[in-house]
């Protein structure tokens, strides 16, 4: 059984339902969330959902939330039997970016993925970039404001059906 954690960050209050019925529809129970105001973007709301389900169910939810480009949203899925954890955060106009995370959170990146950077014999600067955007490095500059907006807010549990 996976696990996980979805954070609207933010969100206009006309999308908030429109959030809530993609939730439902990917964990197969009604979701009514509580929207707080999101201090790092006036006029915005936010909210958090734990979850739990099949494995993959984090790329489900983030998939729903997506067709929604205005939204700002963080999707983690905790490793569980036979699966690697997962964080999936969309930013308005930079859609999707997604890694596979260990057991503590770390962004995992796969050899290969070291190996193709060195084989373009970048230089040191070039190189520690492309390394920062595999590590997500831009996505958690951004995102950081919105996080520490939501410290101590509210937190809904929802269990998937079937």
């Amino acid at each position: 059984m996976g696990r996980g954690v979805v954070y609207v960050h933010s969100a206009p209050a006309a999308i908030c339902p429109h959030a809530e019925w993609a939730l439902s529809s990917v964990l197969g129970d009604r979701v009514a969330l509580h929207w707080t105001p999101q201090a790092a973007a006036p006029g915005q709301l936010r909210t958090d959902l734990s979850w739990t389900g099949a494995p993959g169910t984090g790329g489900q939810l983030a998939n729903a939330l997506k067709a929604w480009p205005m939204l700002r949203f963080e999707v983690t899925e905790e490793p569980s039997a036979g699966s690697d954890g997962e964080r999936i955060c969309h930013l308005p106009g930079r859609g999707i970016w997604r890694a596979t995370t260990s057991a503590n959170g770390d962004v995992m990146v796969g050899e290969d993925r070291i190996r193709a950077l060195l084989e373009h014999g970048y230089g040191a600067e070039k190189l520690a970039h492309e390394l920062q955007q595999l590590l997500g490095a831009d996505i958690d500059a951004e995102l950081e404001p919105y996080r520490r907006a939501g410290d101590g807010t509210q937190v809904t549990w929802l269990h998937q059906v079937g």
